[in-house]
């Protein structure tokens, strides 16, 4: 569904990838009345979701977030923080909020980030503002902005999960099988599209090199779909690391079709008629959402190589171009 949604409209498809995957962890870890109370609403479209993990400088991922979760003595919290490249900010009615608790003495995990943990909140709640003030190159229809927590209370209810079992909510994600993939399957296929039906307009078909350089993006876009259904189905003996896979190699392989789809077109693919470059920044956008492919190196270097020896020269955060999250 994500894919074929993605051809006519990436933003749509992230918001609606969004949307399913805070529901599908609210399964996979929700209480009996969080599910009771929430997927039934999140299932039949009443309510729309949105992940709240990205923090600026990287945060959210790798490194952990910097917001803040502090226990009340009455039994509830009080979040603290500001998250960033939130997908659906403003429209979103519930966020999955990932904080970490404030107090030492939570387990950190290896490498030295404190756990995570995650909380599902209101948009409603109190302390709680989205903001669309970001202007983002591509992805432009997809309501992309910041969520800040300011004295935001949440009752003990509102946790998913345990406390600090953050990052085996994040694994079991990865373990899905569902990946941004898809979308970037979808804006590959839009730009081929795109091309093909300019060659059929312009008489290009009969040219032999403009038909091979077809078939040789066709190839890239078939062998992205390959990879993201083998992932979706869960067949793979590591699951979690074929999510990974198939995030990375289909979202290169859009921004690849994406461009050389552009140059088969020439100036007619510059212009602003043609949606050929608002494709192209929407493929660089999924490239940068969650797990952003530059964490997707870094985790498939960790699960070859042993932590030691992938992290071992590695900053303690991402670069600013690399925060989204989902």
């Amino acid at each position: 569904m994500v894919e074929e949604v993605a051809v006519v409209n990436p933003s749509l498809a992230i918001i609606a990838f969004q949307h399913c995957s805070v529901a599908a962890r609210i399964g996979e870890w929700g209480s009996a009345a969080q599910k009771a109370q929430l997927l039934p609403r999140l299932a039949n479209g009443t309510w729309l979701a949105a992940s709240a993990w990205s923090e600026g400088g990287g945060r959210g991922g790798a490194g952990g977030p910097r917001s803040t979760a502090v226990r009340e003595e009455t039994g509830g919290w009080v979040l603290h923080g500001a998250k960033a490249f939130t997908t659906g900010a403003c429209l979103a009615d519930l966020y999955l909020v990932q904080v970490r608790d404030a107090r030492p003495a939570v387990e950190p995990v290896p490498g030295g980030s404190p756990r995570p943990t995650f909380f599902v909140v209101p948009a409603a709640a109190e302390g709680l503002a989205a903001d669309l003030g970001l202007d983002l190159a591509g992805m432009r229809g997809s309501a992309t902005g910041t969520v800040s927590l300011t004295d935001c209370r949440v009752r003990d209810a509102n946790r998913l999960g345990a406390v600090g079992a953050g990052q085996e909510i994040v694994a079991g994600a990865h373990r899905s099988g569902a990946s941004l993939g898809a979308v970037a399957v979808g804006i590959a296929q839009a730009a081929l599209d795109e091309v093909t039906g300019y060659a059929h307009r312009h008489g290009l078909m009969g040219r032999q090199s403009f038909r091979y350089r077809l078939a040789e993006l066709t190839t890239r876009l078939e062998a992205s779909r390959a990879m993201v259904e083998r992932a979706g189905a869960g067949t793979a003996p590591r699951p979690d690391l074929a999510t990974l896979h198939s995030k990375l190699f289909a979202s290169t392989a859009a921004e690849d079709i994406c461009l050389e789809a552009g140059r088969l077109m020439g100036s007619a693919g510059y212009s602003s008629e043609s949606a050929m470059a608002g494709l192209l920044a929407d493929a660089r956008g999924v490239a940068l959402m969650g797990p952003s492919n530059e964490l997707c190196h870094r985790l498939l270097a960790v699960s070859l190589l042993g932590r030691d020896h992938a992290v071992a020269e590695e900053p303690d955060e991402e670069p600013e171009a690399a925060v989204f999250r989902i």
